[in-house]
């Protein structure tokens, strides 16, 4: 099935739901640990409907973080965008990764989008917080095929209402 006329609501609601699972405290000193949801349903996303989800959406998404979580405005929004470059670049072999590939892919992703933001940080004169700012790359791996199951119900969910329709 195609994607082609499958309703976005759904995407950006995915997308809003992820910053506010960013936003919620967790306990003690795992508030650092917590995975990057946006990132992830970025990545998910870009992966699936390159044609319809892509480096906008991703900027989007970015700023709607950077104003939520307070931060340096346009910070999420650089790095969310060049990750989904890449991987709306790179879509059509990373699709037929199995899945341990894909995770690790999507790891290297996360780490590379810490990255952006821990250097963005270091520009603007606040680069603290050293390793502890991969932590949630390596919570992301974890997550990350729990996240990549729902999402693709909720995908093939959309595509196959949208099929009936057409």
């Amino acid at each position: 099935m195609s994607a082609r006329h499958a309703p976005l609501w759904p995407v950006w609601l995915m997308l809003l739901l992820a910053a506010m699972l960013e936003l919620l405290p967790l306990p003690g000193g795992l508030s650092r640990l917590g995975p990057p949801w946006t990132a992830m349903v970025v990545i998910y996303w870009a992966l699936m409907w390159p044609g319809r989800v892509a480096i906008g959406t991703a900027w989007l998404a970015g700023l709607l973080l950077d104003v939520l979580q307070g931060s340096l405005l346009g910070q999420h929004a650089l790095s969310l965008s060049v990750t989904s470059y890449l991987v709306l670049r790179f879509h059509l072999q990373m699709r037929i990764f199995p899945l341990w590939q894909l995770t690790m892919t999507v790891f290297c992703l996360l780490l590379l989008e810490a990255f952006l933001r821990l250097w963005i940080d270091g520009v603007a004169g606040d680069a603290r917080a050293g390793l502890m700012r991969f932590a949630p790359a390596v919570t992301g791996l974890m997550v990350w095929p729990l996240l990549m199951a729902l999402l693709d119900r909720s995908r093939e969910r959309l595509e196959r209402r949208e099929s009936r329709f057409t």
